[in-house]
């Protein structure tokens, strides 16, 4: 079956069509797709995955057409940077 796997990130972008067998897992597909050997700091064990937007663990099962999403960690706190850019403003 054919999914995508997408990344973007400092390092680049990239989007990656790939054929899986049925029953695929989401880290099965993202190691397929080649993009973690371009990546220096990926690690498969801590890796945040997605499937359209909505977080997945790495054994949930792919379906047709399904386009896997690798998220890069937060830098910052939304909240805090948010605040900050607002200047501290409190009520």
């Amino acid at each position: 079956m054919k999914v995508e796997v997408a990344y973007a990130g400092p390092e680049g972008q990239w989007l990656v069509e790939l054929d899986v067998d049925d029953g695929a897992t989401a880290l099965e597909a993202v190691l397929g797709s080649g993009i973690p050997a371009r990546l220096s700091s990926f690690d498969a064990e801590s890796a945040r995955l997605g499937v359209f937007s909505r977080a997945v663990p790495h054994d949930s099962p792919l379906r047709e057409g399904d386009r896997v999403e690798i998220y890069r960690p937060l830098l910052a706190d939304p909240k805090s940077a948010r605040r900050a850019r607002a200047g501290g403003f409190k009520r």
